[in-house]
């Protein structure tokens, strides 16, 4: 110990009361002795530098968690009540138009549904591109008439031919609006059915463990543990532990939002999952995966790129547009990140911009003697509600927040829209219909176990006496998946 590097006067405190070469002081070599010893100045807390760093809460605000008994959470969403068509073909001719709709004779083959416009139905036919519509009534339709399963020949009401009103051919919307007979004529041929659409999703098992040997419990550190859930002392493992627990709640929310289904190429028979071959990634079965939020709302919902207050108002205003065609919920919560959430406030700035430019004083409960507050916790627009917040996800550099920060390439998810209250579906295991929330969590609970968060001990230490194991595991377990009920009334605002 003749050449102490840091030299004396750099003493480096250790997390752990132990003699190191960088914490011990020489009196062997005649140029120290025991009164130029001098007690550290040690700051005992840690400096909370990221402040709270837990994630989870989000779904404890916008939905709720129920239990379920099965492999399977499965639920029915109703279909429009009216009758329309999209993308349908014309062949024009005087009097008479042939129409062509994309219909199957039998669904549900395709995805698509079948021919339900009968004959005497009147129409209203829409030229989106051209923004003009032509009204017709319906001579004859389908098999029934003697047509092919998806024809239907019509009639305008007030021009010759769909030219003459300005209507294309190609990519047309019809919708049914009523009906016409004449005088002493039989009823309407055949009926229309209600259906649904079935929609399922699976839980998966999350799991995650903290092991310390029975030594290290008892070792005592120079730094006092402090951490989110309370926990305090001098024990560096307490903190371990609880930050275990506190990444896998982290977990339980975070599985649920970003989690998708199994459709890679590893799952074909006899791929190497994990480094094991065989038929699944524990040498039995295959991983399913599970529909996130993101993943639905993706596949089912609505999604704006590239959201930004440049656009102004007139981009939201489509968002309007496109949810009057929706559920036109009126009270709905915006989280967003950093960038999306100080777009927004942009915009709605501008809006109470004065003739100089500068914003009007008593607006938004501004005034002269007080710091300008530019931000918005909520606003109103339209017929429609909406509360803003930040989400934390979206803006942790070790989550979302590496692709939404400065210099990224702001492709990944900038927010959502999410719609508040509750939805009415049918229960397929109670066999009614039930009204809870869009976004609920289902985990797999019994008379016998309750996987919503297990959490166990083995070991021989920390009481637990489970094995000879000199060592304390504390086990955590969740079984669960995400119901994401209306999705087409929800927004996701994903980057350029």
């Amino acid at each position: 110990m003749a050449n102490v590097t840091p030299v004396y006067g750099s003493i480096i405190p250790s997390q752990k009361q132990m003699t190191l070469e960088s914490n011990y002081l020489n009196f062997t070599d005649g140029t120290n002795d025991f009164a130029q010893q001098y007690l550290p100045e040690i700051y005992e807390a840690e400096v909370e530098r990221y402040g709270n760093r837990t994630l989870s809460g989000f779904l404890r605000m916008v939905g709720a968690e129920m239990p379920m008994s099965s492999d399977q959470v499965v639920w029915s969403e109703q279909n429009r009540l009216h009758i329309a068509y999209n993308n349908v073909t014309a062949v024009s001719a005087a009097p008479k138009v042939t129409l062509t709709i994309p219909v199957v004779p039998a669904p549900p083959a395709g995805g698509l549904v079948e021919n339900v416009i009968t004959k005497n139905m009147t129409i209203v036919v829409i030229d989106p591109a051209a923004g003009t519509d032509v009204k017709c009534f319906v001579g004859a339709s389908g098999v029934l008439d003697g047509l092919a399963a998806g024809v239907l020949e019509v009639y305008p009401y007030n021009v010759a031919t769909f030219a003459a009103a300005g209507v294309g051919l190609t990519g047309l919307k019809i919708f049914v609006y009523g009906s016409e007979f004449a005088k002493g004529t039989n009823g309407s041929v055949g009926s229309i059915n209600p259906s649904f659409t079935q929609y399922s999703n699976s839980p998966i098992i999350i799991k995650d463990k903290y092991e310390i040997n029975g030594s290290d419990t008892a070792q005592i550190g120079w730094v006092e543990v402090a951490t989110e859930d309370g926990t305090s002392g001098y024990l560096w493992y307490l903190k371990a532990e609880s930050e275990t627990r506190l990444r896998f709640e982290d977990y339980l929310e975070m599985s649920v939002i970003e989690g998708e289904l199994a459709t890679g190429a590893f799952l074909t028979a006899g791929s190497a999952v994990g480094g094991i071959a065989g038929t699944g990634f524990n040498g039995v079965t295959l991983p399913k995966g599970t529909q996130g939020l993101f993943a639905a709302v993706q596949q089912r919902g609505n999604t704006i790129a590239g959201f930004s207050a440049a656009a102004g108002l007139a981009e939201f205003d489509s968002i309007l547009k496109n949810l009057d065609t929706q559920g036109a919920i009126e009270e709905n919560m915006l989280f967003l990140d950093r960038e999306t959430s100080l777009d927004f406030d942009d915009m709605l700035a501008a809006l109470s911009s004065g003739a100089a430019g500068g914003v009007a004083y008593g607006l938004f409960e501004n005034s002269e003697q007080m710091a300008l507050n530019l931000g918005f916790s909520g606003f109103r627009r339209g017929s429609y509600d909406f509360y803003k917040t930040d989400w934390k996800y979206l803006n942790d550099a070790s989550t979302r927040g590496a692709t939404n920060g400065a210099g990224q390439l702001g492709s990944g998810i900038d927010g959502i829209l999410i719609p508040a209250g509750t939805s009415t579906v049918y229960d397929q295991l109670l066999g009614t219909n039930i009204r809870r929330p869009f976004l609920h969590v289902r985990y797999r609970a019994s008379q016998a176990d309750d996987r919503r968060m297990k959490t166990w001990i083995t070991g021989s230490v920390g009481g637990a006496f489970t094995s000879d194991l000199d060592a304390m595991q504390v086990q955590f377990l969740s079984e669960r998946c995400l119901v994401v009920q209306g999705a087409n009334n929800f927004v996701l605002f994903t980057g350029a």
